[in-house]
């Protein structure tokens, strides 16, 4: 993705520091300011389109809370001896009560868990365990959440996906986080999904910030966060094309190279599907499209019939060269 310079003037900008407005429905500080004078703002690639930065502070220190494999990442917490979920430490947050849902080393999916009632949002946060073999190459696995045409796949629901804001400088993001404090933003933006009608449910529509941020050792923290109504405008269409709008509170999925051949993945959502649906429905529903997210993933890293791993391996050698991979901004 190529990388544009930031002017003096931008710099000013886009270094205020992100106001403290507090939330009810906030871990501590709210992630999106509703107010238009507190709101920090950077330009899409979409001209005249301008779309807001949440609260990087914030929203990184929840996905730090939820996820002990993120924290590895962003902690650069692995050793030669610790590497993945060995150097997570999953005791750190015992006040967040988290219950086994199921526990098979066998499996993909070799562990799921789940806090009933997230911040009392009225829906459960879920965590998938998986350990899988194959390179590590994370702008495919994003590409199986970010491009309709992989993500069916694996998601027989899904409808339309589409990156329709990115962000026009990947480089004011990368200030905006700290100058590497949370790796390299490789990826930031606006985007749009939509679900199928299934089983007597309508259509949902979601619109979602979603970035990928890069560490030097190979891992990867892919996340998003559901834009709030003030932002409704960006949403395609008309009123009259208006869905029931799920909404993912929190996004994560990290990937942590454990070996040459092999990494270990932590998924981690709470989404409100929305329209009332209990949640006794709809969380085996959520489970079990994570769960085929996965199984697509095991045979797609193990290079099976119909893989283009090769293609991906190659693109992302040529995204970790030094030119093309960092930014002069960013700490080597």
């Amino acid at each position: 993705m190529t990388r544009t310079s930031v002017s003096i003037n931008s710099w000013a900008t886009i270094l205020l520091v992100l106001s403290s407005a507090t939330s009810a429905n906030a871990f501590t500080n709210a992630i999106f300011q509703e107010s238009a004078t507190a709101q920090r703002t950077a330009p899409s690639k979409i001209e005249g389109v301008e779309i807001e930065l949440p609260n990087f502070d914030e929203l990184f220190g929840r996905i730090q809370q939820v996820s002990p494999l993120a924290r590895v990442a962003m902690q650069r917490a692995q050793s030669d001896d610790k590497r993945g979920f060995l150097a997570a430490d999953y005791d750190k947050h015992p006040e967040m009560k988290w219950k086994t849902v199921e526990n098979n080393k066998k499996r993909t999916v070799h562990k799921i868990e789940k806090i009933d009632n997230f911040k009392g949002l009225g829906v459960p946060i879920l965590r998938f365990r998986s350990s899988l073999k194959g390179p590590c190459v994370s702008e495919a696995f994003a590409n199986f959440i970010m491009n309709v045409d992989e993500r069916s796949k694996w998601d027989p629901q899904i409808a339309q996906v589409l990156e329709m804001y990115p962000i026009h400088d990947l480089d004011a993001a990368n200030i905006a986080m700290g100058f590497g404090k949370y790796g390299d933003c490789s990826r930031l933006g606006v985007g749009y999904c939509q679900t199928k009608a299934a089983f007597g449910v309508s259509p949902r529509e979601q619109l979602t910030m979603c970035g990928i941020q890069d560490f030097q050792d190979g891992s990867t923290v892919i996340w998003g966060t559901e834009m709030e109504e003030w932002h409704n405008h960006l949403l395609p269409g008309s009123d009259e094309d208006r869905h029931v709008r799920a909404k993912s509170h929190i996004f994560t999925t990290t990937l942590v190279p454990t070996g040459e051949d092999s990494f270990d993945a932590e998924y981690v959502l709470q989404m409100d599907l929305g329209g009332g649906l209990p949640n006794f429905l709809t969380t085996p529903v959520i489970c079990d499209t994570v769960k085929s997210l996965f199984k697509h993933a095991e045979k797609f890293f193990q290079g099976e019939e119909g893989s283009d791993l090769e293609k991906w391996i190659e693109q992302q050698a040529r995204d970790d060269s030094f030119l093309n991979r960092h930014s002069i901004l960013m700490p080597h």
